[in-house]
């Protein structure tokens, strides 16, 4: 299967109304790079690729002023913007941003998910352009993969309050599945596949026996080479440390933080199977 797959999360956004703040953040903590994209400027709003370290592709973006919050959401990617929308609506999905061309480039969609987590979609063009920037994301992806290095996104998680209400609606609107985890940490939770793959791309945290601040939620996981440093840096960084450090004995170290800005995001000291492989 190619990397680039329909269904499967191969992208980030950051939703914000102040993207210097955002860039000095993750620009200091994980040591990304930033480009404008040139052509993105409508009434002062930007569109901000984000590059990780030595990285020659972009793997996310910042987004001003999409929604009017402060938000973070995993992009899908999709054969059919405007159909997957009328489909994923037909199972509770609601509508943010509708099924809108980008030039000659792409066609995106912002949406909720029934438990209310942000999510976008975007669809291949048959241009040229944009299956020369496919190859090459693709290519880096490979490499990305064979040889991770830190401040790259290693995957993602999934927090729910109503696990099979989540289960039943990914695995209807993307075709992904769900097994049961051992490296989690004490934390009820299963890998999530993508269609087609074999490895997991993401986990489903099962937050429903919570008494206490349980929320639903999806995020980007970066690498890290010390999640318990990372995590300090962010609290000083004036993040908030919402699930400390912790492994299990097969598992890798991770931990969950909310940015200034109140965006999750998750941190992972040791690869995870590749994103999309």
């Amino acid at each position: 299967m190619r990397f680039m797959s329909p269904g499967q999360v191969v992208w980030f956004e950051i939703g914000t109304t102040a993207p210097e703040a955002v860039t000095d953040f993750y620009g200091s903590l994980l040591g990304w790079r930033f480009e404008v994209d040139a052509d993105s400027s409508i009434d002062g709003r930007t569109y901000i690729r984000i590059l990780a370290p030595g990285a020659p592709w972009p793997m996310g973006a910042i987004q001003q002023g999409d929604t009017g919050e402060e938000a973070i959401n995993l992009s899908i990617l999709s054969t059919d913007v405007h159909r997957d929308v009328d489909r994923l609506t037909g199972l509770g999905a609601k509508i943010v941003v509708p099924a809108t061309p980008v030039g000659d480039v792409t066609v995106f969609a912002r949406l909720r998910d029934p438990r209310g987590n942000l999510f976008s979609l975007f669809s291949q063009s048959a241009s040229q352009r944009f299956e020369e920037r496919i190859a090459g994301t693709e290519e880096y992806m490979r490499q990305a993969a064979d040889a991770p290095k830190p401040g790259t996104m290693a995957g993602f998680e999934i927090g729910t309050t109503d696990v099979r209400a989540t289960i039943d609606f990914y695995t209807q609107g993307f075709g992904w599945r769900f097994e049961k985890d051992d490296t989690i940490g004490g934390v009820p939770g299963l890998a999530v596949f993508g269609p087609g793959a074999d490895h997991p791309s993401g986990l489903l945290w099962d937050h429903s026996a919570e008494t206490v601040s349980a929320a639903d939620y999806a995020a980007p996981t970066f690498l890290v080479t010390d999640v318990a440093a990372t995590a300090t840096a962010a609290q000083e960084g004036g993040a908030r440390v919402e699930q400390q450090p912790h492994s299990a004995p097969a598992g890798p170290v991770r931990a969950r933080i909310r940015d200034p800005r109140g965006n999750r995001f998750g941190l992972l000291s040791q690869f995870a199977p590749p994103l999309t492989r």
